[in-house]
């Protein structure tokens, strides 16, 4: 008899975003005449660029030809791709990485879900709150969510991190040791940003605590003041316990294309329950040479 994995259970019944639309649907059909203001999933509203388009053109007729055809391509992605990546997005902002610590995937979203797999299950987990929901739900997949309180709507093994009005959308500093932390700036939902010097406490609280910032930075186009950080490797000591997630869903209208990239540089490393220190890069490389093309 084949058992589920029970975790799954623990769920709500569908995805947030799913019942936001079923929702707005039926408000639409009850309400014609009414303007809509939507506050779930946001799609892009422009067409691919030119440059976009033409080198997709240009790549299928190199897969229409024998002399040029491509087949399975490396599971980190097309060196071109991170060498690009490397000198546009990282480079100009004095930030330093080798090709291998570059990985190519088909979004931030699956990264930033599948990203648990290199973890152990009884992490403790922190977010801000309002959360981005695939954070919460994939440790939830996998029991690092604990139990789900009914009367708080919150997990038990789960820190959430209040970002209000009264804060300023910022949250504090956690006043306790946590495993792993979520961070996403600009932030979803609330489009906050965080400035150096903000970011920069987070790193140092992730160095002093031993802790790993998942971090999440889809919205860095958007930044144009010149005190917020694109990446949070702007920040001396990062590459020691931070992984950051980038995607081109809003850079060049990939939500329908599916292209991203995630960084585990080689200087971050996690503990075994024995004490030795595991470089996350090579768990993460060896992650997706099994499951990902």
């Amino acid at each position: 008899m084949a058992l589920v994995n029970e975790h799954f259970l623990k769920l709500p019944g569908s995805y947030l975003f799913s019942d936001i639309a079923k929702k707005v649907n039926t408000f639409r059909i009850t309400h014609p005449k009414q303007d809509i203001i939507r506050l779930g999933i946001g799609d892009v509203t422009q067409p691919l660029p030119k440059a976009c388009t033409e080198a997709m053109h240009k790549a299928v007729e190199e897969l229409a030809n024998k002399d040029t055809f491509r087949g399975y391509g490396p599971e980190q992605g097309y060196d071109f791709l991170i060498e690009a990546i490397i000198k546009n997005d990282f480079a100009p902002r004095g930030i330093h990485f080798s090709a291998s610590e570059i990985f190519v995937s088909d979004g931030a979203k699956s990264d930033t879900g599948n990203i648990g797999d290199i973890l152990r299950h009884d992490n403790s987990v922190g977010v801000t709150d309002p959360i981005y929901p695939v954070y919460i739900d994939s440790n939830v997949m996998c029991g690092r969510a604990g139990v789900l309180e009914e009367e708080t709507g919150k997990w038990s093994n789960v820190t959430y991190m209040p970002c209000t009005s009264e804060n300023n959308f910022i949250p504090e500093i956690p006043d306790k040791r946590i495993d792993i932390v979520y961070l996403c700036y600009p932030n979803n939902p609330t489009g906050t940003t965080l400035t150096k010097p903000e970011l920069k406490k987070w790193v140092d609280y992730a160095l002093s605590n031993d802790t790993l910032i998942l971090f999440d930075a889809a919205y860095e186009a958007y930044i144009q003041d010149e005190n917020v950080p694109h990446s949070i490797y702007e920040i001396k000591g990062a590459k020691k316990c931070a992984i950051e997630f980038r995607s081109f869903s809003k850079t060049a209208g990939f939500t329908g294309v599916r292209c991203g990239y995630t960084v585990v540089p080689k200087e971050l490393t996690a503990a075994t329950l024995e004490g030795d220190r595991i470089p996350l890069n090579r768990l993460w490389n060896r992650r997706q040479c099994t499951k990902f093309n």
